[in-house]
């Protein structure tokens, strides 16, 4: 992490709970930073969920749920409003899961977030978060890696949703965020797929620039495979919605008793 800039991002959320009148309930990383194979010049993708005050929740006045901060080049803040996070999490939201357990986070304050985290065993759908990454797996890989020259850093933005669906099918559980974690767990270590995959990783990290290249055979193959067969997959799983009203215990929590 760039020197001060942790400092800088806790001091911006400071400045939204002030500016904006909410109590910040937690904050964390997201993007490639937090899956683990950010470039040197990488932004900073914080998110995070806030509460407002209870006579907020109370009026006949819709209240907007998204607090977004374009700070700079380089840090990019973005919230949703805690009632928002609940109905999400109610079904599922991939993005919300993830940031829940991102390994790197700025902020958590109360009991909300460890509550959510607890109970999310029992709202996770493997059938929606499946289709999730698979569509945005579909997606990059239809918009950038076609032909026999691709853009090549887009390779890790279908591999690890498609890595993420891998996990999902063997371990019936939200996927880690770590691109690591995910290589580790699901490819065999020493084939060509792997040697690919740690060969482009290590050029990105190191800040090479990953523009225009032959495509990655292996990597293709295994991209074109894997789509064919989680197609299938989350065509045959089985949907679920099963959620506990946290909203209430958050208030009272936070701004105190009240009727």
């Amino acid at each position: 992490m760039v020197q001060g800039m942790k400092q800088q991002i806790l001091n911006e959320l400071s400045r939204i709970e002030q500016e904006e009148q909410v109590r910040i309930l937690y904050a964390c990383e997201s993007s490639s930073r937090a899956w683990g194979f950010p470039s040197k010049d990488s932004d900073y993708d914080v998110r995070f969920i806030y509460i407002r005050p209870v006579d907020d929740y109370l009026s006949i006045f819709d209240t907007r749920d998204v607090i977004e901060r374009p700070i700079s080049d380089m840090l990019d803040m973005n919230g949703w409003d805690i009632k928002k996070a609940l109905n999400l999490f109610r079904k599922s939201n991939p993005p919300l899961l993830e940031w829940l357990h991102s390994p790197i986070q700025y902020a958590e304050r109360y009991s909300v977030v460890e509550q959510i985290r607890q109970i999310s065993p029992l709202t996770f759908s493997p059938k929606s978060c499946m289709y999730h990454y698979l569509n945005m797996a579909k997606g990059n890989f239809r918009d950038y890696l076609q032909g026999e020259v691709v853009k090549i850093k887009k390779y890790f933005y279908v591999l690890r949703p498609l890595l993420a669906c891998a996990w999902i099918e063997k371990h019936n559980s939200m996927s880690s965020m770590e691109f690591d974690a995910l290589l580790t767990d699901l490819i065999p270590a020493g084939s060509p797929l792997m040697a690919e995959i740690q060969e482009l990783l290590t050029r990105k990290r190191a800040g090479d620039e990953l523009h225009m290249e032959p495509k990655q055979h292996a990597i293709h193959e295994y991209i074109e495979q894997s789509i064919a067969h989680f197609e299938q997959t989350a065509a045959k799983m089985q949907t679920s919605d099963q959620v506990q009203d946290l909203f209430r215990d958050a208030l009272k929590e936070v701004w105190g008793g009240w009727r």
